[in-house]
């Protein structure tokens, strides 16, 4: 496969590295802070995981050199090539939320449901989650700490809504806050935060409380799994929990006109899609489609619904 790699340095020690997510660019993004201990923030899909090698090898990481992978949430697109990787690098651990652990160890319950969602373009778009050695995981609670050497820490912070083994990660020495998909999806190339709330674990009022934590924490800059580095910290975060807001109203209003899956899909997008530069005429039509892809409409609602009716 083609492992041509796309490495921005963001100072700090911080290089983003472009995942290529079932070979698209510019939607799916893993950090690596080249610290005394290197760590690997979000290692991408199982597909992805020729790519971070390769990344890693052009950035002087050998296969003895990684300390830690860690991942925000377990969902595919951000967990699914910890396997790859944690043989590649036998000598790091990883480091993953106590509700997501089991499912690295033993991923066969997570790939039934992904491959009842997703179906035969599961395998084009993550392929497999391959089993982690359970010795080499090591699970955080609510709080947790990643010693990435020379008194710098990277904190986890418990970041539930948009699921319940997400964390955020904060590190001690650049005030970087690793968002993963708790403040949504962020599009450099127009500024847009879009929400992501997919199904089974989003809730409104836990994701917000998440976005409430993330201000608190001072944070500096922003560094989205999708995509890339925010500095507007505050603003961005304000943007993140409108967007919550007006989707949920949105998608109350189809339940209420009892409209179907398709018609809510349907006036949902047409009633959001104003919010988005991304979604504008003049915009290339290969971004939109690269961003369906990754944050489909239809997976929003889904989600959504999925939440206001186990509260009804």
């Amino acid at each position: 496969m083609d492992t041509t790699t796309t490495i921005t340095p963001l100072g700090g020690g911080v290089y983003e590295i472009d995942t290529r997510m079932a070979g698209y660019t510019g939607i799916t993004a893993g950090y690596l802070i080249l610290s005394d201990r290197p760590c690997l923030v979000e290692p991408g899909t199982s597909g992805s995981a020729p790519v971070v090698q390769a990344a890693l090898r052009d950035l002087g990481v050998g296969p003895d050199d990684l300390a830690t992978v860690v991942v925000t949430h377990i969902h595919l697109d951000h967990a699914g090539g910890v396997g790859d990787i944690a043989k590649m690098y036998r000598k790091a651990e990883v480091v993953v939320h106590e509700k997501g652990a089991r499912h690295l160890a033993d991923p066969s319950r997570l790939m039934r449901s992904a491959r009842m969602v997703y179906g035969d373009s599961l395998d084009t778009l993550f392929g497999e989650l391959k089993p982690t050695d359970a010795a080499r995981i090591r699970a955080v609670e609510d709080t947790g700490v990643i010693d990435l050497g020379g008194g710098r820490r990277l904190e986890s912070h418990h970041s539930p809504g948009h699921a319940k083994h997400h964390v955020g990660l904060m590190d001690s020495q650049t005030g970087d806050l690793y968002v993963g998909d708790a403040a949504g999806v962020y599009i450099p190339e127009t500024a847009d935060v879009r929400p992501a709330t997919p199904p089974p674990d989003f809730d409104l009022d836990t994701a917000l409380a998440s976005l409430g934590r993330f201000r608190s924490l001072g944070p500096q800059r922003l560094l989205f799994a999708h995509y890339g580095p925010v500095t507007e910290v505050d603003g961005t975060l304000e943007r993140s929990a409108e967007e919550l807001r007006v989707w949920v109203d949105a998608v109350q209003d189809a339940k209420d006109q009892n409209l179907d899956l398709d018609h809510a899909v349907a006036m949902v997008v047409d009633r959001t899609r104003s919010r988005y530069a991304f979604m504008g005429d003049d915009v290339d039509p290969d971004l939109v489609a690269r961003y369906e892809v990754l944050n489909n409409a239809e997976s929003n609602v889904v989600g959504i619904l999925h939440a206001l009716n186990r509260h009804a």
